[in-house]
């Protein structure tokens, strides 16, 4: 328990500062979230769905925690340009882990809210209180333990009944210290009845530090809401990130996840999907592109709760030199639900022999009128298709990159953003090139 407990230490001897520069909302859930992670620590290697991670290890060094709320000397507006040109979004900011209030409030319709996880559980503690802490809970799992322990600010989006956010919501995370620094993130989506909203979410460390950060989302659709969730990791080799997505679906409700990793250190993803109303439909993917010694470590839980709802899963990695990936993604499928369409895919290639892919597919089915399948393959890129493109006098190298670019194309077909879907497209070919080998949003690194 030696890496818990600097952290419980801290907690104890400084709990009033963390409350003090927070809310009541979010300092009702530290005192049990305390004496869960006491309970828990962090999940062992050993257990089934870490055995390639070593938590306690990742949070064994001394990290710098802004308990205080000193202001980071940094304008994001400035170092931070889009890289994803033609996009217009209403645009806002995390500075390792707390908000930073915009120039603008980003032309939001009317009873919209998009902003700063304390001033909306200010302005509005009932719906905060209602929603907060309810889809990821600290019982059972250590890192959302440390983390509503810790977390003091974050971001949310708050849409009420039958509104319908035109724009895109962007969010910028910049990792920004001049010493190691661990943040703890926390969001909140909050869509209400027949609402509409699209969320991409950047990731980018502008500082050659070793950043640590613990994020906890939790997604609310209420019945018919469409929500997208676009994830987009461009952070450093020095980063190491540990996300939990939590996600909550009513009747008719239509939710998207797509989680793209195209440059870090060490990742591990989290998603649990609950369709908890009938007609509930969702999609969950992603990709990543890894070399050198990067990790990315992704775990899934679809649960089909109740009769007539889908499915469809889709995560598929490109790994290069002394790469690791982990899939394990499990579906639920209850007793009452019945006529259940699950579908789950993982595919995945070593580009070479020191290259490792751990892959686990899972299907737990207690209903028998359902239509479920789960399938997994991992190898090396086709070689009848690189000597086909060879023959026809493309160079080794550039067929490589456009089988490569070719191979993750289906997880970008599932972007419902027509100007991302075209820029992801270039992105991941600039990464296959090798050209974002640090964060391509910030003008720090041109």
């Amino acid at each position: 328990m030696k890496a818990e407990q600097q952290y419980i230490d801290l907690f104890r001897q400084y709990e009033h500062v963390v409350c003090r520069h927070s809310t009541p909302v979010m300092n009702a859930l530290r005192t049990k979230a305390l004496e869960d992670f006491t309970r828990l620590g962090f999940p062992k290697v050993k257990e089934e769905d870490y055995q390639y991670t070593d938590i306690g290890q990742a949070f064994a060094p001394d990290y710098g925690l802004n308990i205080n709320r000193v202001t980071i000397p940094v304008n994001p507006y400035d170092v931070f340009r889009c890289d994803v040109p033609n996009l217009s979004t209403s645009l806002f900011f995390v500075v390792n882990d707390s908000f930073y209030e915009p120039k603008q409030n980003g032309q939001l319709p009317e009873g919209v809210f998009a902003g700063g996880l304390k001033d909306f559980s200010e302005k509005y503690p009932g719906i905060a209180e209602r929603y907060y802490g309810k889809a990821a809970s600290s019982e059972k799992d250590g890192l959302i333990a440390l983390n509503t322990m810790l977390a003091q600010d974050g971001f949310v989006i708050y849409v009420p009944k039958n509104i319908v956010v035109e724009r895109p919501i962007q969010l910028v995370n910049i990792f920004r210290s001049d010493v190691d620094t661990m943040a703890n993130r926390r969001m909140l989506i909050i869509m209400e009845e027949y609402s509409s909203a699209r969320l991409l979410v950047c990731d980018h460390s502008i500082d050659d530090r070793k950043f640590l950060a613990t994020q906890v989302v939790e997604i609310f659709a209420a019945e018919g809401a469409y929500f997208d969730y676009y994830d987009l990791e461009e952070s450093s080799i020095s980063t190491t990130r540990f996300s939990s997505v939590h996600v909550k679906q009513e009747a008719s409700s239509n939710v998207l996840v797509n989680g793209i990793t195209l440059n870090n250190g060490l990742t591990r993803n989290n998603y649990y999907i609950e369709l908890n109303g009938e007609q509930a439909e969702t999609t969950l993917c992603g990709m990543s592109i890894l070399d050198n010694k990067q990790q990315l470590d992704t775990y899934s839980h679809i649960t089909h709760a109740v009769p007539h709802c889908t499915s469809n899963e889709l995560f598929k990695n490109v790994l290069n030199d002394d790469a690791i990936g982990i899939f394990s993604g499990r579906i639920l499928v209850k007793q009452n639900a019945q006529k259940t369409a699950a579908y789950q895919t993982n595919r995945n290639l070593c580009m070479t022999n020191s290259a490792r892919m751990y892959s686990k597919p899972q299907l737990e089915i207690y209903a028998d009128d359902v239509k479920c399948s789960h399938g997994m393959t991992t190898g090396e890129l086709d070689e009848t298709a690189l000597f086909y493109m060879q023959s026809r006098g493309i160079p080794k190298d550039e067929a490589r990159m456009m089988l490569s670019v070719a191979f993750m194309t289906d997880v970008i077909e599932h972007v419902r953003l027509d100007v991302l879907k075209e820029r992801l497209i270039q992105l991941v070919d600039k990464r296959f090139r090798g050209e974002l080998a640090k964060c391509a949003g910030c003008n720090i690194c041109k």
